[in-house]
């Protein structure tokens, strides 16, 4: 088993983007089914000590994911994916936002747009992701957050889960 595996993190302020390319452990379907199925989903989806809490999710084109940021505190924060596009162990695309419980679109933090693509080789899965910023202020908001520093440790805790089921 490889133990450096490759976690490139690029912010393109020019587009508005952030560029993550991360290698995983794992087969395509089971790193496919731990970013698209809800109960794999809220193992990791959240930087420890938070957790990630579904109320709901239909992975469909058109579905949503409404769930939770739960933080060691009692803190609660909803946000909601928009799912545009799916191509089934190779790619989906989503609209990213804060909002309620109820999944209301929270207006005072930007949508970010999730394109997440997968592969496989030499028996690793590579996720790409670009999230695209509709504004440079937009983008910096979420840099300054600890994006990256949530997502990290979120995509660590996810290595964890495969190094559990490789046991």
């Amino acid at each position: 088993m490889k133990s450096n595996l490759l976690m490139n993190f690029t912010v393109d302020k020019e587009n508005n983007t952030v560029n993550v390319k991360r290698e995983f452990n794992a087969s395509l379907p089971q790193v496919w089914s731990a970013w698209t199925e809800p109960q794999i989903l809220d193992l990791w989806w959240a930087p420890t000590p938070w957790k990630s809490k579904t109320k709901s999710m239909d992975f469909k084109e058109g579905g949503r994911r409404l769930y939770a940021m739960l933080g060691p505190e009692g803190e609660e924060h909803w946000a909601i994916a928009d799912f545009t596009s799916i191509s089934p162990k190779t790619n989906f695309k989503y609209l990213d936002a804060f909002s309620d419980s109820e999944g209301n679109l929270n207006k005072e933090f930007p949508r970010s747009d999730w394109n997440v693509t997968f592969s496989e080789k030499d028996g690793s899965t590579f996720v790409d992701v670009v999230i695209k910023h509709e504004k440079l202020s937009d983008l910096e908001m979420i840099i300054q957050m600890g994006f990256k520093e949530g997502f990290t440790i979120a995509m660590e805790g996810l290595d964890a889960i495969f190094a559990e089921k490789a046991k």
